[in-house]
């Protein structure tokens, strides 16, 4: 298992295998990831505890424990942890697609 530590928490490869990604994901309170799309990956993210604030292009919901949504490729979206929150994303094995337009962090 790899983890990988980020400005707004952390992510661990759970499974990598050619097929998909299986990564848990913690996103800490107040903290968010960048605006960005995908040009070829396609996420499903399911919340394991707390409450995480999804957008998808200029609409939100906030997401918490057992929910889950899919989000093709080439939707703009970022997650934003209202409280702590762990969470599970299985993708398409395209770790490096991502297209950030804005960032918090200046990456």
């Amino acid at each position: 298992m790899k983890t990988i530590e980020k400005p707004w928490g952390s992510e661990e490869i759970l499974e990598n295998n050619g097929k998909y990604v299986l990564k848990r994901l913690k996103m800490l309170k107040g903290k968010r990831c960048s605006l960005q799309y995908h040009e070829k990956k396609i996420e499903t993210i399911y919340i394991i505890s707390g409450k995480l604030k999804i957008t998808i292009g200029d609409k939100y919901d906030i997401y918490q424990q057992n929910d889950f949504i899919t989000i093709n490729n080439n939707i703009i979206h970022r997650m934003e942890g209202i409280t702590d929150c762990l969470y599970l994303e299985t993708s398409t094995c395209e770790l490096d697609d991502v297209k950030r337009i804005e960032d918090d962090y200046g990456r």
